[in-house]
């Protein structure tokens, strides 16, 4: 904890201000853009998909409506939801009626999930998405975050310190000390004797 890995996040999904340097988002075939200047909903409109810490599911709010908003926020037109997220969220599904407040907490994760990926984005940040769930979702979500990668191209920025999970996922690392990044690559040279040379005060 108090590494940055939080608040590197924030600031690439825009809810934190950058007081120096600049963000690129940079598509094959498209021109560079200048992340620093969007607002968050036009950054999700780019294709970035974001799950916080907090979630920050609307509580009054039912399941659907969660997920109606979410894609008004970044492409301002109404339409129908698309399948995929029932496909890949069935058990949403059947409390699609529900309100945020009346979910577990494992379905309000679920949720959050799932209203970060309702606009099809090409990047998905997660930001500690095992904190506080059960480990039957913990393996739920570690096969969904492959198959998302494998099956759909979907690009994810994981902020996770659950080293099991970690290697289930990734394929490559960054290890971030005091805002700084001390140590990099693959998942498979990502060891304990690693870990504890950073770790240890």
């Amino acid at each position: 904890p108090g590494m940055g890995k939080t608040t590197l996040v924030n600031c690439i999904a825009g809810y934190l201000p950058v007081e120096s340097g600049s963000i690129m988002w940079h598509e094959a075939g498209k021109p560079p853009a200048e992340l620093l200047a969007l607002a968050p909903e036009h950054r999700a409109a780019l294709g970035i998909g974001f799950l916080s810490q907090d979630r920050r599911i609307f509580s009054q709010l039912t399941v659907e409506e969660n997920l109606r908003i979410a894609m008004l926020a970044a492409t301002d037109q109404p339409g129908p939801l698309p399948e995929m997220i029932f496909d890949l969220f069935p058990e949403l599904y059947a409390l699609r009626h529900l309100r945020g407040a009346d979910l577990s907490g494992d379905d309000q994760q679920l949720l959050a999930l799932a209203r970060a990926l309702v606009n099809h984005p090409k990047l998905l940040i997660l930001d500690e998405p095992t904190r506080g769930i059960g480990q039957g979702l913990i393996q739920k979500l570690s096969l969904l975050i492959v198959r998302l990668n494998r099956d759909f191209g979907l690009t994810v920025l994981l902020v996770e310190q659950r080293l099991s999970f970690i290697r289930r996922v990734a394929d490559r690392f960054c290890l971030l000390h005091r805002g700084r990044a001390v140590a990099r690559g693959s998942v498979a040279q990502l060891d304990n004797e690693k870990l504890t040379h950073w770790i240890t005060p």
